[in-house]
């Protein structure tokens, strides 16, 4: 039942939103508003991320909400869960979004007229009874199963919750791990910047300049009847989004042939994290879990083989189609994209990240380039220094809520309880500042975006119920102990 300019230096030109020696809202009135957020979000199956800019399901947002929902209720963390899992197709894929039928179609764009699920999705297995769009979002949903599960294992055995949802997780990473291993060397590549969640970071900057966009007037863009222009994706960048989605729509959903395909690291990295998760369910169904986690050992090795730049001490996303890139004769090397992202420290979430690669993940968290702990007071989206940072702009540079939540957890995961501890603290007030805000200005805390947001809300939950020290929880999705392995 429910219980209701571009260097470090000019953050000091910027007045601040949050202030730490403030006191903010209790504990208790912080969790009242969240939960009230989520409520008011609720359709009856699923949650949106927003009622007016996002109106539908979206997969990674739906799975970040169970894992606040599984502590208003554990009933509606299933449902939400189970909701975009029966919308799976028939190649495994999840879908981005499961579009509501009583919106209507000039409430978002694209809308689902627009990708002909049940049409040029047929060969690969779209539902009849859904309309869902093509591509898929990071692969975070394993990990947000094991957890909900584990927020009531009585009710989630005597649902079935488990046996039903691991064939469908099942085959969602094998669809990612065959059919999207467009590079051959083992890691999963995004086919359109949406996919990768992080829709408008610079690194989709020199990939997407390959890409003939969209004439204007053949789409009519409903995000800026609830956002400023400043801070969302420029009309030609928006362009190249429709004419991507375009060809992969009259291509049938056919993996293998577009112009855009890169490996990127925060989304190999929830593959990842998503293999552990999924060992410990199986586990939990009485089978073995040991050859899952032997394969997210075997992703670990190749995202730090094909994404980690030891010189510059980050995990660099890969354009698998750059035309300039030699590879010795071997199709689909492509290059790396010399640019910072906070996709780059996503990695520190992963328990066989070797030690000394950890490290240096925290140190460039913690430089310049980051700041966080110091000129940022959360983990910008983007390079600080970097010539394309802008605070406000979409995914160029401000803080988000879900990318601070998996950077805390993977800095408790590595043994760094004090910088995990400030960025928790860090969140929860400045989630309580912004009214659950979309995204935030990385110097002061100021909202961007939609309030009210999600995801936002529900780590919110998940960080006032998780003890700051306690690592018993998410970890537990990584236990290795039926196989006895060990960080490097």
């Amino acid at each position: 039942m429910d219980r209701t300019a571009q260097l470090t230096s000019r953050a000091t030109t910027h007045s601040v939103v949050y202030e730490p020696d403030v006191p903010t809202h209790s504990p208790h009135a912080l969790h009242v508003r969240a939960a009230e957020v989520l409520k008011a979000n609720w359709t009856g199956t699923s949650t949106v991320p927003s009622r007016g800019l996002y109106p539908h399901q979206w997969s990674w947002d739906s799975a970040f909400i169970a894992i606040g929902l599984r502590h208003l209720s554990p009933l509606r963390a299933q449902t939400e869960l189970e909701t975009l899992l029966s919308a799976q197709w028939g190649d495994g894929r999840i879908p981005h979004i499961v579009f509501n039928p009583s919106v209507p179609l000039d409430a978002y764009f694209p809308s689902p007229d627009f990708w002909r699920s049940s049409t040029a999705g047929r060969a690969a297995g779209a539902p009849r009874t859904v309309q869902t769009s093509g591509i898929v979002q990071p692969p975070v949903h394993a990990l947000a199963v094991w957890l909900v599960h584990q927020a009531d294992p009585g009710l989630s055995r005597s649902r079935g919750f488990l046996a039903h949802a691991y064939p469908r997780l099942a085959a969602w990473h094998r669809y990612l791990l065959h059919r999207r291993d467009l590079g051959g060397g083992g890691l999963a590549s995004v086919v359109h910047p949406w996919e990768q969640g992080m829709d408008n970071s610079p690194c989709w900057d020199a990939p997407l300049s390959r890409v003939t966009p969209a004439p204007a007037r053949s789409f009519r863009r409903a995000d800026l009847d609830h956002g400023a222009a400043e801070d969302r994706p420029t009309d030609l960048d928006y362009g190249r989004y429709v004419r991507l989605a375009t060809d992969y729509r009259d291509g049938e959903y056919a993996d293998g042939a577009g112009e855009f395909a890169v490996e990127d690291p925060s989304f190999n990295a929830l593959l990842i994290a998503s293999e552990h998760a999924l060992a410990r369910i199986a586990q939990e169904l009485g089978a073995t879990g040991t050859a899952r986690h032997a394969r997210a050992e075997r992703l670990t090795a190749a995202l730090v083989e094909r994404l980690w730049d030891p010189a510059e001490g980050m995990f660099f996303c890969r354009d698998v189609r750059d035309p300039g890139a030699t590879g010795g004769g071997k199709p689909g090397v492509g290059a790396l994209v010399p640019e910072r992202s906070v996709s780059g420290l996503v990695p520190l979430l992963l328990p066989t990240l070797p030690r000394d690669i950890a490290a240096t993940l925290v140190r460039t968290a913690r430089g310049p380039h980051f700041g966080l702990g110091g000129a940022a007071r959360l983990v910008p989206s983007y390079d600080l220094l970097g010539e394309a940072f802008d605070p406000h702009r979409y995914w160029r540079g401000p803080a988000w809520f879900n990318t601070g939540w998996l950077v805390e957890r993977g800095l408790r995961q590595h043994g760094e309880r004090a910088h995990a501890g400030a960025l928790r603290t860090a969140l929860l007030e400045t989630a309580d500042a912004s009214e659950f805000a979309e995204y935030v200005d990385p110097y002061t805390g100021e909202a961007c975006g939609a309030l009210g947001f999600g995801w936002t809300a529900a780590l919110t939950l998940d960080l006032l119920h998780q003890q700051p020290f306690d690592d018993s929880d998410i970890n537990s999705a990584f236990d290795m102990s039926d196989k006895g392995g060990e960080r490097r």
